[in-house]
């Protein structure tokens, strides 16, 4: 099995829609394909936080990925995901300290995220980078499509 240490965090590029997808895909992890995570909503949202969505690259190839946004006083993490092959080896760790960082860069002090119930692997990779469980909180949405 390769190092982690071989394993490269940089900012994605907005060419790596189709490997990101992959990643996801891979991962376990829905996509809305026709909505937020089309290739045109990507590639927007990859514009406006290009510092903060990050990839991790193994021999030229993208074995994670994760999306950081800000709204100015809190910085989320969205959509973190490791191919399972590259698994238990520190990346998502690393990916999310990245992330961090590159969100520290824009002043941005407090870092969260939504993890879905069942999620244990997110829930192990928090955790394992010093994220705590927060109180419970009733999350409400609107949608102006069921496809977004």
């Amino acid at each position: 099995m390769p190092e982690t240490d071989a394993v490269v965090i940089r900012p994605l590029r907005s060419d790596e829609y189709a490997s990101v997808c992959a990643v996801w895909q891979a991962a376990g992890l829905p996509t809305r394909a026709a909505g937020r995570d089309s290739a045109d909503a990507f590639a927007r949202q990859l514009e406006r936080n290009s510092t903060t969505y990050l990839a991790a690259e193994l021999d030229g190839r993208l074995v994670g990925v994760v999306l950081g946004t800000n709204d100015g006083r809190k910085g989320w993490i969205n959509r973190l995901a490791v191919d399972p092959a590259h698994r238990k080896r520190g990346v998502a760790k690393r990916l999310l300290l990245a992330c961090e960082a590159a969100l520290g860069e824009l002043g941005i002090e407090i870092v969260a995220a939504l993890i879905e119930h069942g999620n244990d692997a997110s829930v192990a990779a928090f955790e394992s980078a010093g994220y705590q469980a927060d109180v419970p909180v009733h999350y409400y949405r609107k949608r102006r499509r069921s496809d977004i």
